[in-house]
């Protein structure tokens, strides 16, 4: 009898252990997923802020060559600062207003090409901007400049086109809404009273088709001045001739003298 419960208690215990360890590993492997996806979200926090540390002292870095250094460097730097400033801010445009209004999504797709196109030219631009040959450099200025005109141009215009879309869409719902207020502000001031018909008698008391309660009325529970129609009763001393009784009450039978 013992050797054949041993194995059963041996086999709990194995199937005991093995769930431990499977609860031990499905605890490990959660911390691991948990941890990846922490450390990949705080790199990509990181190379975000990089990002924008590295375009804001870039942009600055263009802004003052722009203003301070003539010649060629000068002008390219202020070509590159009109392309980037322009590009940025449609893109910032367009995303926001997508969110809201699918339809700007063909426009969205349209600027990603001509980011594309964008940055091809700002490369060129950077290059040029650092080529010692300021004379062959001068050269490629005039169709450069005509290329970066053509990308803000083409850029100014989706942002301005979505820009406009949304005040559209906002003036048309602003229009609606001054309508509604409107009426229905004529509807709270139309406060004419009905004159009553002459041939009708009018209906007192309450709309339920029961008499209104006064303030006159008996409040001992029994509503007995609203049931029977009569005004409100004087208060008295009880008539003890009076039997008081309620409609649930039993008429009292005479006693027999037989």
């Amino acid at each position: 009898m013992e050797h054949s419960i041993r194995p059963t208690a041996e086999g709990v215990m194995e199937a005991v252990v093995l769930i431990m360890a499977l609860l031990f590993l499905a605890f490990v492997g959660l911390g691991v997923y948990v941890t990846v996806k922490a450390v990949g979200a705080a790199r990509r926090g990181v190379d975000r802020t990089i990002t924008q540390a590295r375009r804001t002292v870039e942009d600055t870095t263009l802004r003052a060559k722009s203003y301070g250094q003539p010649g060629i460097g000068g002008e390219l730097a202020q070509l590159r600062l009109a392309l980037r400033t322009s590009m940025r801010a449609t893109q910032v445009a367009l995303t926001a207003g997508v969110a809201s209004d699918a339809s700007l999504s063909e426009s969205l797709a349209l600027f990603e090409r001509l980011s594309d196109y964008g940055h091809q030219l700002d490369d060129e631009l950077r290059r040029l901007e650092r080529d010692p040959d300021k004379v062959r450099a001068a050269e490629h200025v005039p169709e450069l400049r005509e290329r970066t005109e053509q990308v803000v141009q083409s850029a100014d215009s989706l942002r301005w086109a979505a820009r406009d879309r949304a005040r559209k869409f906002a003036d048309e719902d602003l229009t609606s809404l001054n309508e509604q207020i409107r009426m229905e502000s004529g509807a709270l001031r139309h406060w004419a009273a009905v004159e009553p018909d002459a041939d009708q008698p009018q209906a007192t008391g309450s709309t339920t088709g029961e008499p209104a309660r006064t303030w006159g009325d008996a409040v001992d529970g029994t509503g007995a001045g609203s049931r029977t129609g009569e005004g409100p009763q004087a208060i008295t001393g009880r008539d003890p001739n009076r039997q008081v009784g309620h409609p649930w009450q039993k008429t009292a039978r005479p006693e027999s003298t037989t």
